[in-house]
Order: C-alpha cells, then sequence, then structure tokens
C-alpha cells in the first residue's frame, strides 16, 4: 500500500517555486529520510503532506485522498517540528494527559517512561521549556501518537548529542515494535543513516533522486591524485565534485558506475579509489557549484 502518492506536485508563492514538479511515491511501513539543503523545500512538502497548506498545481494523495483540511488524513498523521506549540494554560504532564484524546493509538505508559527518562518536571510549561527540551518533549508526542504517518521535521533541533542518540534509539525500538510510515527530515544524515531506508533528495524543490540507503552508500566514488592522472582517468565524464587539494593534486567525486577494468586502470595510474559517505554524497549533488569552501579562498 503506498501511504503517500506524489504526482508533478508543485507549491508558487507569487512568481517563486518552493516545489516543482515532484513525482514520488512512499509505501507504507518504511522510514524514509528527506534531505536537502536549506531552502530546498522540505518543510513545505512535509506540510503539504500533513494537510497544512494546498498545493499549487499537480495531485498528492495521502491514504488515498488529498491531504488538504482532511479529516481521515489529519486523524491518522502527526507533524512534528520546531514550531510545534501547545497550549499555555496547561502544564507539560497535563499536556500528557490530553493528548490520549487526540490520537486513537496513544500509548500513554511510554509517554510518561519517556517523559521520567528525560526529566521533565511535570509542572513545567512548553513554552518555558529551552529549545533543546521543547524538541524532546515533542519527540515524546511524536512516538507516544503511533500515528500510521508520522513526521519528524528536523526534530533534534537544539539537542545535546547524547539526546540525539537517545532519540534515534527509542525512534528505531518504536519502529520495529511498531511499524508506521516515517519521514524524517534531517540536516545530520551521518547520525540517521542507519535508521533509514530510503532517500528522497531535494535540490531547488525537485527531487534529485529517490533511492535506497545502501544504494545511495555506493552511489559515488572519490578518486584522489595528481591533477593530470585525475582529469585523464575521468575522461568526458562529468565529476560530481572536484576539490584541488594543492600541491598538484586533485580529489574528485564520479558516479560509481565505472567497469572494474577502469577501476584497475586508476590504481594502475596511482591514483587512491576511496568510498563516498551517503551524507557527502547529498552535500555534493546539491552543492550549487563543483569545487569545495577552499575555492572561495583560492587566488588563481
Amino acid at each position: 500500500m503506498s501511504v503517500v502518492v506524489c504526482n508533478g506536485l508543485s507549491k508558487q508563492y507569487g512568481s517563486y517555486k518552493a516545489l516543482n514538479d515532484l513525482t514520488f511515491t512512499l509505501p507504507e511501513n518504511k522510514i524514509t529520510g528527506l534531505i536537502g539543503r536549506n531552502g530546498a523545500g522540505k518543510t513545505t512538502l512535509l506540510k503539504i503532506i500533513a494537510g497544512y497548506l494546498h498545493h499549487s498545481s499537480g495531485d498528492i494523495r495521502v491514504f488515498s485522498e488529498s491531504p488538504f483540511n482532511n479529516l481521515k488524513v489529519s486523524a491518522n498523521t502527526i507533524f512534528i517540528d520546531n514550531e510545534l506549540s501547545f497550549s499555555s494554560g496547561l502544564t507539560l504532564f497535563e499536556l500528557l494527559e490530553a493528548a490520549g484524546s487526540f490520537y486513537p493509538n496513544w500509548d500513554s505508559e511510554l509517554a510518561h517512561r519517556l517523559f521520567s527518562y528525560f526529566s521533565f518536571n511535570p509542572n513545567h510549561y512548553h513554552g518555558n521549556l529551552s529549545k533543546g527540551m521543547r524538541s524532546t518533549f515533542n519527540m515524546i508526542i511524536g512516538l507516544a501518537a503511533r500515528c500510521p504517518l508520522t513526521i519528524f521535521d528536523e526534530p533534534t533541533s537544539g539537542m545535546d548529542a547524547a539526546t540525539r542518540k537517545d532519540f534515534y534509539r527509542a525512534l528505531l525500538k518504536e519502529y520495529i515494535a511498531h511499524p508506521r510510515t516515517i519521514i524524517l527530515s534531517s540536516h545530520l544524515l551521518d547520525e540517521v543513516d542507519d535508521l533509514l531506508e530510503d532517500i528522497l533528495l531535494i535540490k531547488a524543490g525537485e527531487k534529485y533522486l529517490h533511492m535506497g540507503i545502501e544504494e545511495l552508500k555506493k552511489f559515488a566514488i572519490g578518486v584522489r591524485g595528481k591533477t593530470e592522472k585525475v582529469i585523464g582517468w575521468m575522461g568526458e565524464i562529468e565529476p560530481i565534485h572536484v576539490q584541488d587539494m594543492g600541491a598538484g593534486m586533485t580529489y574528485a567525486v564520479t558516479k560509481n558506475d565505472r567497469p572494474q577494468t577502469e577501476l584497475d586502470e586508476a590504481r594502475a595510474l596511482g591514483l587512491e579509489l576511496t568510498a563516498v559517505s551517503a551524507e557527502d554524497t547529498c552535500s555534493y549533488l546539491t552543492s550549487q557549484s563543483k569545487g569545495g569552501i577552499d575555492d572561495v579562498f583560492s587566488r588563481g
């Protein structure tokens, strides 16, 4: 079963296109990472999926229905982001108690165990929490709600490293015990790639690629060596990334689709071939230029 189906989805604000002709499908019970640079359109896309925004053109179906202002979609979806707010008249403990009336799959026991684990004061108010503690409380709501479609938009913002690790562990354990469709938007791909099954990479509002995380980890290959040898070996192939390493050395990244004979040839030329992490691959693919930050300071 497909939970989210987009066909030619676009969102426009005046003359600015935040999303442009997105077509993809998200299946049931899978964790998908939504990856892209700031301004790529990730939050806009997530808000359209959650039914908060109406798209400008194309089509989107969530649980086979148009999500905007849809009660079925709202009842089966939770959207957790940094802007999530709660009633200022209820304490944190009262918010947990009230959540049970909104979410039919609410697990009160899990919510209170997590609440205690992260040392929340039941008499405090959401609006008075630090940014990291707000994110942590929001995470508790998102996990305990157990909605069939759970969306986390940069959920670890403000969390320290230890709390982020706890969140990822809690998310994985919850998913294994109670599978659901999860969309996780994050800038920290290296931290979450072990959680993800699929990656949806968008650039300037357009889909760049949509594939399994293991496939993405093998998508690119790095080559390092004398500049003339690197350039000669790449030939007519357009690199994904090129960086001047100084002293006549170059590091380049290309798609990992070269035959074994060419890889052997590169090694015979004294070139070093290296794996490229999923995060670096996404960073290079969405970069506005082929070089690195060092090129800004070069005086050539």
